[in-house]
Formats: structure tokens, sequence, C-alpha cells
């Protein structure tokens, strides 16, 4: 991929200024009004002219720009592969990293890329905008310009934040436990199973106990190897095994999501359990996640989840969807066994469950 590179001309005050890469990949942040009122994408060559600010922050700043800016909602594996190789092959020469995501997609590619930067020990803060950086009542501004600082923020020369998060509208976010909650109001992402990792007002307050810690010996590989033959199957009154059977049936399929009811419920029908069963014995892996924002899946507390548990549904516990369904892909593209990958699914990659 011919990626564009910008370096800008920040008015660095001091020969030991810190350096962040900022990744466009697209979304509304990088977009600005043309002269007919169209929003198109944004000359990042340009974008002092626009946040003026960032000169006083001594930052070396260098973009890379995807060639073609992407809709989030068109994000894939390739998009994923290219994010995580950017980071991985610049890892070195700069000291945190932001990613410029539009906001339908970005919990999923915080979550996957938690998982392929293993031995991450870096800030890779992702943030985007729900009005472009053009208009005059931006989030744009303050959603980059507070990202920039937590991406070089550290303390005794080690970086505050080393994993992969969301920040959005003063909350810096765990990116695997993230997920998007509103559409029309500034405040899009919340994390109903973990605390915030940071709240930005007048100085920007870190919840360090609930912050990965600073690894010195980690050393950052890749895992670039991805499997999408998965789904997510959301469970629904009135729900049928020929729905349930259809789905089981796609051919090539090797894992599902089912998002249950509260904690992990499910109709407790025979059909049910038998469909369950048989794509089970098939070789499908299946997770259960809650449909609730804030859900846990305890399978076997009520006597609806206790079927799901003897006919090998694995419990996700509270991971997210996003989480789930992006972890099941990661895991699929290792050199895993089934057994194994069922076990990892109930044990923390990257701060994703609570195990």
């Amino acid at each position: 991929m011919n990626y564009k590179i910008v370096r800008l001309n920040t008015g660095l005050k001091t020969s030991k200024s810190t350096s962040v890469l900022i990744i466009y990949t697209g979304g509304t942040l990088g977009m600005a009004y043309d002269d007919s009122g169209a929003l198109v994408p944004f000359n990042f060559g340009q974008i002092l002219e626009k946040i003026p600010i960032l000169s006083n922050m001594n930052i070396a700043i260098t973009v890379i720009s995807f060639p073609e800016p992407i809709d989030s909602s068109n994000v894939t594996m390739r998009h994923w592969k290219d994010m995580a190789y950017i980071i991985y092959e610049n890892y070195d020469s700069y000291d945190g990293f932001v990613v410029l995501h539009g906001t339908d997609t970005m919990a999923y590619s915080a979550s996957m890329l938690s998982y392929m930067l293993n031995g991450l020990n870096k800030p890779v803060i992702f943030t985007g905008a729900q009005l472009p950086i053009s208009a005059m009542r931006s989030d744009a501004r303050e959603n980059l310009m507070t990202s920039l600082e937590i991406a070089t923020a550290k303390i005794n020369g080690r970086p505050i934040v080393p994993e992969v998060c969301i920040f959005f509208n003063h909350m810096l976010l765990r990116g695997n436990r993230s997920k998007k909650v509103q559409s029309i109001h500034f405040d899009a992402f919340e994390s109903e199973n973990y605390p915030i990792l940071a709240e930005a007002g007048i100085v920007i307050d870190y919840n360090t106990n609930a912050i990965r810690p600073y690894e010195p010996n980690r050393k950052l590989i890749n895992l670039n190897s991805l499997d999408n033959r998965v789904m997510i199957l959301k469970l629904f009154p009135g729900i049928t095994d020929k729905i349930m059977d259809a789905c089981f049936a796609i051919d090539g399929l090797r894992g599902v999501v089912l998002e249950t009811y509260g904690s992990g419920n499910s109709p407790s029908e025979a059909w049910f359990m038998k469909s369950l069963e048989k794509a089970i014995k098939k070789g499908l892996i299946i997770l259960n996640v809650s449909q609730c924002n804030g859900g846990r899946v305890i399978q076997g507390r009520y006597e609806t989840s206790k079927e799901l548990l003897a006919v090998g549904v694995v419990s996700g516990a509270d991971m997210t969807t996003e989480a789930a369904v992006t972890k099941l892909m990661f895991l699929l593209g290792q050199n895993f066994t089934r057994e194994e990958i069922c076990l990892k699914l109930t044990q923390s990659i990257s701060g994703e469950i609570t195990a």
C-alpha cells in the first residue's frame, strides 16, 4: 500500500521533544467542508491552520494516511493488518501512536489491534469525532489534542498508558472494553465492565490502577494471521430451529458469537439445545456473550443457561461483542487446536475479559 506521509513543522522548542505517529484511516475527524459545502478528506499538511495550538505542544508529529480514506463501515481484516503493520514498522521511531478512525467500528479495530500487537509497550490511542474538524462546534480538536498528549505522557521516562485505548469526549477507555453507544451525542463510547483509564479535565487524571503496567522486557510481535469465518447470532423471542440450523450450516463457518439474554440465558426448548449441540459436535466454536452493555455471562447461574454449559458453549464472561468477535477471528488465525482456542477464549490476552 502506498501510504501518504506528512511531517508537520510544529515549531519544536527543544531537541528533547517527543514524537507521535498519527495514522489516518478515514472518518469524520479527517473531513472538512469544501467550497460547495460537501465533506471531503482533509489535507493533514494544513492541520496547523485548523489547530494552531499544536505548534505549542513540542511534539514532533508525522502523519501517515491511507491512500484512500475509508468509511469505518468498510473496515476489513486487510485494514487491521495495515494499521498493525504501520505501528510495528515504526515502533522504535515514535513515543506513541494516534489512530484516527471512524466511530462506527472503532471498538472493533481497537480490540483487534490489542490482540495483534503482542508485547505492546507504548500508547496506541484511537480517536475520532462526531463532527468534522472544520465544523464550528467540532469535537475533533479536543479529541485529537488530548490523544496526542496521552500518547506522549510519561513518568520517569516510561509511558503512562502502554496499551491500545480509545479517547473520546474527555474519557480514555481500554480499547477492547469499549462500545459505541451514541450516534448523535459527543459521549459516543462507554466501558461498562471496566473502569475509565483517565479523565481529561483541567488536568488529565490517570487511573493508574486500571492501566496495564509497563513491562520493560516486552518485545513487540505483529501477529497478523486472522480468520474471519465467524458470525454473530443474536437471540430474540421467536427465533426458530430453521434459523439456527441455517446459520450453523454456512459453508466454512468456524466460530459463532452467540448474544444471549442477561447473564447468559437462552431458550431451554429441546430443539434449541439440539441445534447447538449438533453444531458443536460438527466442530463449531460457540462463544456466549450478553446482549446487555454491562452484562456478564455466568453459565449455570439460572436453569436456562445450565444446558449451554453442558453442550459445550464457551462462556465469554464480561467481554463485549466487539472484543469477542475479533478475539475469535484472532485465535482462529493462530496455530491452535480447537481445545486451545476454547480455553484461550476464557482467558485474558490483553485485558479484554475478567477471567
